[in-house]
């Protein structure tokens, strides 16, 4: 990971980078195999440098042989407890088509919150943030978590980053406050995989971008590149959706060809997104559009057995299966950023956990809502965010 500490306020943080493959090898696990790509804000260090903070990224686990899950969500640490939201709304949230996406968190212009959003759109809001100071009392970390290295197998990710300051303007972090952590050796001829990781900073002055994977086999990586004639382009997938030229003041065509090309300079260039990224909050029609492709993608696969639900939320929580209850719901699920529902199963415990953080931290309770068609795990919360 990359730890950075502009040294002015911040007030909003920016990444992006494509939906690379995430594999696992096909062997039997005993725990929950995850994998972390992120951009996390600490909004104010002051009196705990891992205290709360808003997180968001892309996400794959594995358990038992075979089964996998892959997809977006962010989440909030907040005082007691923590929360957790899938994003399911977009272009092929769950599928690893290479394509670019955005992850932002923006504090509110009012009070201590912060917006979320996936792709130039809205998917939630912070309710447990202390307010922003001056000083070097906040970090912006890009990094890349892996637990079951000896399983996982993780392509380049070139995560680029941009922080906001107090009068709303955006940059690049300056190379001399920023930091890289590395839990794992560096690939080499003496240190090779599957307990190594690749890593590159990429930098003049500035932080440009942090390139990271975590290979499996000692096998070359290969670099992916996209243009605009790849039907996972943003650019062709405009030219099939009915979408307005402009929307909520953005230029739409300028947007989807610079999510293609260089998408870490659009708040800058493309005409109307960051006003529109700090006052409507929906930003990206294309995103908006129903994808047949993501839709399939959520109801195909073997339906999760109860048995393995309640593994899962043991392992991920690490608390023993006889101390969770399980149950079936007959409500649903309101899905970010869309009307649809879905039915689920809800798992809870009552028992002492750190939550899916996995700091020094324990808190009460948690609770956790999976897809009972697909499995995917929708949202938890623990300790006192399942109570607030």
């Amino acid at each position: 990971m990359t730890c950075s500490r502009p040294g002015q306020p911040v007030i909003g943080g920016f990444a992006t980078w494509r939906n690379v493959p995430i594999t696992y090898g096909q062997v039997s696990t005993d725990a929950t195999v995850q994998t972390a790509n992120y951009l996390r804000v600490t909004p104010n260090t002051d009196g705990d440098e891992f205290g709360r903070n808003i997180e968001i990224g892309l996400y794959a686990e594995k358990t038992g042989k075979t089964t996998m899950k892959y997809g977006p969500r962010w989440t909030e640490l907040g005082k007691d407890g923590g929360r957790t939201k899938a994003i399911t709304a977009g272009v092929n949230p769950s599928k690893p088509d290479k394509r670019n996406h955005t992850y932002m968190l923006v504090r509110q212009d009012t009070g201590n919150q912060w917006d979320v959003l996936y792709d130039f759109n809205t998917v939630g809001s912070t309710t447990d943030q202390l307010k922003v100071i001056g000083g070097a009392t906040n970090r912006v970390d890009v990094g890349l978590e892996v637990t079951g290295p000896q399983y996982t197998n993780v392509s380049d990710v070139a995560n680029r980053m941009q922080f906001m300051d107090g009068n709303k303007s955006w940059h690049q972090v300056a190379t001399n406050n920023v930091a890289k952590v590395l839990s794992l050796p560096t690939c080499s001829s003496t240190n090779k995989p599957p307990y190594c990781f690749t890593s590159k900073l990429t930098d003049n002055t500035t932080f440009t971008q942090w390139t990271a994977s975590k290979p499996r086999k000692p096998t070359p990586s290969v670099a992916v590149t996209r243009d605009a004639d790849d039907p996972t382009s943003w650019a062709s997938l405009l030219e099939t959706e009915d979408v307005p030229a402009t929307f909520n003041g953005v230029d739409q065509k300028a947007l989807s060809a610079c999510l293609d090309q260089d998408s870490d300079s659009c708040l800058q260039t493309v005409p109307g997104l960051s006003e529109c990224v700090q006052t409507i909050h929906i930003c990206n029609a294309i995103a908006l559009q129903a994808d047949p492709q993501t839709t399939a993608a959520r109801i195909a696969g073997n339906t999760p057995s109860v048995a393995s639900l309640r593994d899962r939320a043991a392992h991920s929580f690490a608390i023993d299966p006889l101390h969770i209850d399980l149950a079936r719901s007959s409500a649903t699920v309101e899905r970010s950023l869309g009307t649809g529902t879905e039915p689920t199963w809800t798992v809870s415990s009552h028992q002492m956990t750190a939550g899916l953080e996995h700091d020094h931290r324990r808190y009460r309770g948690f609770t956790a809502v999976y897809s009972a068609r697909t499995g995917q795990l929708l949202e938890a919360c623990w300790g006192g965010m399942c109570r607030s």
